[in-house]
């Protein structure tokens, strides 16, 4: 393959990840980790709500069972949960970075609260506020193709830097 070729084969697989929500900057809180400590494999595991429901509540990580992954530091509940985390990162990582969904919906970058959560379609989305919620599960594959839509530009902008609102510090990740 050719310089040209390898450039361009490099730039397609960038928008691809881009596109899926994989690449960029995660979003990490005042706690230092991506979801504010909470183990993303865990939620794989939970029974999820159907939309209008109240999602059971995100298990907490171990700030000693961490993995690094783009870029951030992710906290695990256990180590059988990084082991899975390490096999596969981009299936277990939130989409957009951890940024919320329906921001990223609406053209914006804002934090992605680790208890507002539903995955669709083996894929891990947070949004910001109860309200956020009701808006985005309106119609979820709207707001799902939008924010993919708007991904690639909003992407390389830096991560928000706002703390979640209504989340209590210090419950994620657990110490030691």
């Amino acid at each position: 393959m050719g310089r040209i070729g390898l450039a361009l084969a490099t730039a397609l697989l960038a928008a691809g990840l881009a596109a899926r929500g994989e690449a960029g900057e995660q979003y990490v809180d005042g706690s230092g980790f991506a979801v504010s400590g909470y183990d993303t494999v865990a939620y794989f595991d939970l029974a999820q709500a159907p939309p209008g429901g109240a999602q059971p509540a995100a298990v907490p990580g171990r700030s000693e069972i961490t993995a690094t992954y783009n870029g951030a530091r992710f906290a695990f509940s256990s180590t059988a949960n990084r082991d899975r985390f390490l096999a596969d990162p981009a299936r277990y990582a939130p989409q957009f970075d951890g940024h919320c969904a329906l921001g990223v919906a609406m053209e914006g970058k804002v934090p992605g609260n680790p208890q507002l959560w539903r995955i669709v379609d083996g894929r891990l989305y947070l949004n910001i506020v109860p309200r956020a919620v009701e808006l985005w599960e309106a119609d979820i594959p709207a707001n799902i193709s939008r924010a993919e839509g708007n991904w690639p530009a909003l992407e390389p902008a830096p991560a928000a830097a706002d703390a979640v609102p209504g989340l209590p510090a210090g419950t994620a990740p657990q110490p030691k």
